[in-house]
């Protein structure tokens, strides 16, 4: 079974960052894999490792990119395809879903993972576009992933808890954090990452432009970015028991108006 992991590099989120008039400064020589991406790259490796196959990943991004691509091959995947952009500012989830199915529609897979997100825009809409644009049964913000009789059981999250799906191969699945603990590349696996191949795209290949994805796909555009405001300083108050009921219970009926 082959599984195709969506990788993305994405700034590391630990790296000092700064708002100043509207504008996002951040350290972009501090470039990382995201953690929705090596919670997929692991789970990919946990499940060939138990019932064989091979494990590839494919990341859309400029030549410095395939440091992250290293990364991931360390960890155990057994290649890489590196989609070449140069400049990947203003592309959308909607572009980067229409760079992904015109490679998919011709490369081979049984299995496509993705995080459910990623750590810089938090968007979490790349794999259902995909998933839609391949005609690919799809589960999203998987938890869990079992291989049994041919078919997979995916845990997943839901908003009122966890839920248990059946999907038959080929499929597209995106992946929590929470999925596990991705492997830390030791040595061995830092070394042999040298000579694994990762295959070089141009989006002049898969018949795309830049052009043509920021002028006619993207649909969405970054307008600025502001501060999360400052939450208001909590009240304490002093008294008996009797003081303090009468005073909570009158600021939840008269200013909270929850009661």
């Amino acid at each position: 079974m082959k599984f195709s992991v969506c990788i993305k590099q994405v700034p590391d989120v630990s790296a000092p960052i700064s708002i100043k008039d509207g504008a996002l400064s951040q350290d972009t020589d501090r470039m990382v894999l995201d953690a929705y991406s090596a919670s997929a790259v692991e789970e990919a490796l946990v499940l060939t490792g138990e019932h064989g196959g091979e494990v590839e990943v494919v990341l859309i991004g400029p030549e410095k990119a395939k440091e992250t691509i290293r990364k991931a091959l360390a960890m155990g995947a057994a290649s890489g395809v590196h989609i070449q952009v140069d400049d990947i500012s203003g592309l959308d989830s909607g572009a980067f879903a229409e760079i992904l199915a015109a490679w998919f529609k011709k490369a081979e897979y049984d299995v496509i993972l993705t995080g459910k997100q990623s750590q810089d825009t938090d968007a979490g809409l790349t794999g259902g576009m995909l998933a839609w644009k391949l005609e690919l049964p799809y589960a999203a913000n998987a938890v869990g992933l079992t291989f049994e009789d041919g078919q997979f059981t995916v845990k997943r999250q839901g908003d009122s808890g966890q839920e248990m799906i059946r999907i038959q191969h080929p499929c597209l699945i995106t992946c929590s954090n929470d999925m596990n603990d991705p492997r830390i590349p030791n040595l061995k696996g830092i070394m042999a990452s040298k000579k694994k191949p990762v295959q070089a795209v141009t989006l002049e290949e898969l018949g795309l432009s830049v052009d043509a994805l920021k002028g006619e796909i993207t649909k969405t555009s970054k307008t600025g970015y502001q501060e999360v405001p400052g939450r208001e300083p909590g009240k304490k108050f002093e008294g008996d028991a009797a003081e303090l009921v009468s005073t909570l219970t009158n600021l939840l009926e008269n200013e909270a108006k929850v009661i």
